[in-house]
C-alpha cells in the first residue's frame, strides 16, 4: 500500500486545530486505511459502524464515548446519524479530553447533519483515490488508465483491475447508495451512469438522456446530482464575465475517476485508451482532477461562449485568475480561444498542460507546461 503522507499530515493538522474533523470521500478510496494510521483499529477509541461489535458498544453512545481521551474515530458515520447531536455536546467540553475523526461516504444527509450539529466545531477534509503525486510521475500511464481507487490501481494486472471496477460499480449501486438513503433503482442508475460516460467533458444538457431513458428532465438532474454528491461526477460550473458575448450557462460534467470512466467506455488496455476517440476528453478530465488537487484553488470554473471561444479551467487563487487548457498532443499551439480568454477574462496567465517534457512559451502570458509539473508544489502557475 502506498503511503499518503501529504493527506495524513493534512488530517493531523486539522485535528490539532479543530474539535472534530469530518473526512469525506467515496467508498473504497482509502479513508479507513488513513484513520487506522492515526488510531489502531483494536483501540477502544475506534468505532467501525459496519462492525456489529462497534454498533453494540454504541447502544448507549454517551456511556461508550464520554470517558474516551485522545483521538476518537467513528467510521461510516452515515449509518448512525443520530450521533451528531451527541458529538456536538462532547465537542463543547472544557477542557476538551477528546477530538473526533469522523469518516463517511459523501451523502447529502451526512453533510446536512454535520453542518447543523457541528457548525463551527468541525473541519471537513475531502479525499479521493491515489493522486499522481502519490503514485509517482513514472506511473502516470497506469494511473490514467486504471484510476486512483487503491484496489483498482494496485491490482496485479489490467484484467484484475477491470474485475474490481466492475464489482465496485455493482456493489456501489446495489448496496452503498441504498445505505446512504438514495432510493433510485440500481438498473436505472447504471444505465444513466453508462450513458453519461459519453458526455464526459461536455456541456450538460438533460434533454437527450431524459428522452433516451424515457424519464423526466427533473429526474435526470436528480440522478446527476446524486452521482455528484457521492464524488463520482464533477459538475464544473460556468464562469460569467462582464462582456457582451453570449456565454454558456450550463455546467460541464466529468468523471472524477478516470478508471471508472474507462470501464464504462469499454476501454480495457493502454493501447485501447490511446486509440479511443474519447482519449482527448479523458485526458482533459484526468488533468483537471490532478490539477485541482495540486493547486487547491479558492474556486474553479470553465468558460465558454456560444461563438466557440472557451477555456477548460478558470482558477481563482490568492486573488488572481488563471486559465488552464488541457491538450492531448505532442506540441500544443496558440489558438484564437486562448487570446480571447486572456483578453475577455483578464487572466493573469494561461497554462496549457500536455503530455510532453519541456516547458515553453506560446505567447505573452501563455505557456505550455508538461504533465510532470502536476507533481509537487512547484511553480505550476
Amino acid at each position: 500500500m502506498l503511503k499518503r503522507k501529504h493527506l495524513l499530515s493534512k488530517i493531523k493538522k486539522a485535528l490539532e486545530r479543530s474539535r472534530a474533523v469530518i473526512l469525506l470521500g467515496p467508498r473504497q478510496c482509502g479513508k479507513t486505511t488513513l484513520a487506522r494510521e492515526i488510531v489502531n483499529v483494536d483501540s477502544p477509541n475506534y468505532f467501525d459502524l459496519e462492525d456489529p461489535v462497534s454498533l453494540a458498544r454504541l447502544d448507549e453512545p454517551m456511556t461508550a464515548i464520554r470517558p474516551l481521551k485522545g483521538i476518537v474515530v467513528i467510521d461510516e458515520v452515515q449509518r448512525k446519524p443520530d450521533l451528531f447531536p451527541l458529538l456536538r455536546v462532547l465537542s463543547d467540553r472544557r477542557p476538551l479530553p477528546a477530538r473526533f475523526l469522523i469518516l463517511g461516504s459523501a451523502s447529502p444527509d451526512l453533510l446536512r447533519q454535520s453542518s447543523e450539529s457541528l457548525a463551527g466545531r468541525a473541519e471537513i477534509v475531502s479525499m479521493s483515490g491515489f493522486s499522481l503525486e502519490e503514485v509517482g510521475i513514472e506511473e502516470q500511464a497506469r494511473h490514467w488508465l486504471r484510476g486512483g481507487f487503491p484496489l483498482s490501481y494496485l491490482a496485479k494486472s489490467d484484467s484484475d483491475s477491470i474485475a474490481w471496477r466492475k464489482n465496485f460499480i455493482q456493489t456501489f449501486l446495489e448496496r452503498d447508495l441504498p445505505q446512504l438513503g438514495i432510493k433510485i433503482p440500481a438498473a436505472t442508475l447504471q444505465r444513466f451512469w453508462a450513458m453519461i460516460a459519453h458526455y464526459h467533458g461536455q456541456v450538460w444538457n438533460a434533454a437527450e438522456p431524459a428522452r433516451a431513458l424515457s424519464i423526466s428532465e427533473t429526474s435526470i438532474r436528480r440522478y446527476l446530482d446524486t452521482l455528484t454528491d457521492v464524488f463520482m461526477i464533477r459538475q464544473l460550473r460556468p464562469w460569467f464575465a462582464n462582456i457582451a458575448k453570449r456565454q454558456i450557462k450550463a455546467p460541464k460534467i466529468y468523471f472524477r475517476d478516470s478508471g471508472l470512466l474507462h470501464y464504462l467506455l469499454g476501454i480495457r488496455t493502454g493501447k485501447e485508451l490511446l486509440e479511443h476517440p474519447k482519449s482527448g476528453v479523458s485526458w482533459e478530465g484526468y488533468v483537471i482532477e490532478e490539477l485541482l488537487r495540486n493547486i487547491e484553488p479558492d474556486e474553479a470554473y470553465f468558460w465558454g461562449t456560444h461563438g466557440g471561444a472557451e477555456i477548460d479551467l478558470v482558477i481563482h487563487k490568492h486573488g488572481k485568475i488563471f486559465g488552464v487548457e488541457c491538450k492531448w498532443m505532442d506540441a500544443p499551439k496558440l489558438t484564437p480561444s486562448m487570446h480571447i480568454a486572456l483578453s475577455d477574462l483578464g487572466l493573469e496567465k494561461i497554462i496549457v498542460i500536455y503530455p510532453g517534457t519541456k516547458r515553453y512559451s506560446l505567447g505573452k502570458k501563455i505557456e505550455a507546461v508538461p504533465v510532470d509539473e502536476l507533481v509537487g508544489k512547484g511553480t505550476l502557475l
